[in-house]
């Protein structure tokens, strides 16, 4: 008997029909388990940037050899590490995915972008101008692209699930090192003309709650912003301000890791102020394990602290750390990888310090 062509249509009609309802099915369950996820955005400097400058006319870069050299099939991504960041090892602790992208890597899927990205910038701090000195992208600008992603999600998902995405979500801060180290103790010493370290800390401590106000007004409800370490015993900071650059009493500068410790109390004192009813703001101090780390670096099994492991370990960081460097023989010895960041070694030991905020913000969910 043969078979009418309007019973063929039918049939090729249903087919698609039901074919398409899937595809929408997926597609809006896809999107509806990644608003349940948690997700996190991070915003800061080098200690947190997993390659954004990669994307970016800057020589602030660390996308060649031999960063990365520890880490996934040892792909130098633009950490200034030999492996992963604190915010990486939170990330895979916290269930949401094992490595934080950069923002601007347009290769990445909404589902990555919806379950969280890192817009900091290495060599970025609160102070504006350290970012234009450095030629990358300041923190206000990483907010601008904050409000950019929020608009790309919201096409997909909506106003109301984006909400709740980024109500739920966490926010990291970490930055000021490069506002102390590179704007007013470095070279041009811009700051130093205009401001005292008092004054200039007040002002950096401003420029945060700023920031921190807009992510507030933008949705944010769980806050985290990390100490400053004490950046008188980075590798770099010993080169260039103590009067024992090559010698073996190589020690911390007092003075510096001080206006860092003072610095991070008046952090400590600002954040409890800026508390909101519907919103909550954790600091977390990171100085004192890098202090009882590098005081006692036996007891974590380290051997070296005050170099870095790639070249001397003075004074190469960035493009003169580079595949042609000299590198130690055992990077799980040293504290630091270049003259300015820790090995992934020493981040883990970081991450490990603030499981117990970790724990404290996933409870709160």
């Amino acid at each position: 008997m043969p078979v009418s062509y309007s019973f063929i249509y039918r049939l090729l009609f249903f087919i698609l029909f039901i074919l398409g309802s899937s595809s929408e099915t997926q597609t809006s369950n896809s999107t509806s388990n990644a608003t349940n996820k948690l997700a996190i955005f991070v915003f800061g400097d080098s200690t947190v940037d997993p390659g954004n400058n990669n994307f970016i006319q800057t020589p602030f870069r660390s996308n060649f050899p031999p960063y990365g050299e520890n880490f996934v099939n040892q792909i130098p991504t633009g950490r200034f590490s030999n492996g992963r960041l604190v915010t990486d090892f939170a990330a895979s602790y916290a269930g949401v995915k094992e490595n934080l992208p950069p923002y601007l890597d347009p290769s990445l899927s909404m589902d990555e972008l919806m379950t969280g990205v890192s817009f900091a910038s290495a060599g970025s701090g609160f102070d504006p101008l350290t970012a234009r000195l450095d030629g990358v992208i300041s923190i206000p600008e990483q907010m601008e692209h904050f409000r950019e992603y929020k608009t790309k999600v919201e096409t997909v998902i909506g106003t109301e699930k984006t909400e709740a995405l980024l109500k739920k979500a966490v926010y990291v801060i970490s930055a000021g090192t490069n506002d102390f180290v590179v704007n007013y103790y470095g070279a041009s010493g811009i700051r130093r003309y205009s401001y005292s370290i008092p004054s200039y800390s007040e002002f950096l401590v401003q420029q945060m709650q700023l920031f921190i106000q807009e992510l507030q007004d933008a949705g944010a409800r769980k806050i985290v912003i990390v100490g400053v370490p004490p950046f008188g015993c980075l590798p770099i900071a010993i080169t260039l301000y103590s009067n024992h650059i090559l010698d073996h009493n190589r020690e911390c500068i007092t003075t510096m890791s001080s206006v860092a410790q003072d610095f991070n109390q008046i952090v400590t004192q600002r954040v409890k102020e800026m508390q909101r009813i519907d919103s909550k703001i954790y600091h977390v101090d990171i100085y004192k394990t890098l202090m009882d780390i590098i005081r006692d670096p036996k007891k974590s099994g380290f051997n070296k602290v005050d170099s870095g492991c790639c070249g001397t370990g003075l004074m190469e960081v960035s493009c003169l750390c580079n595949a042609e460097s000299r590198l130690c023989s055992n990077v799980s010895e040293f504290v630091f990888f270049d003259s300015v960041h820790p090995t992934e070694r020493t981040y883990f030991l970081l991450f490990k310090a603030i499981i117990p905020t970790i724990d404290l913000i996933l409870q709160s969910n």
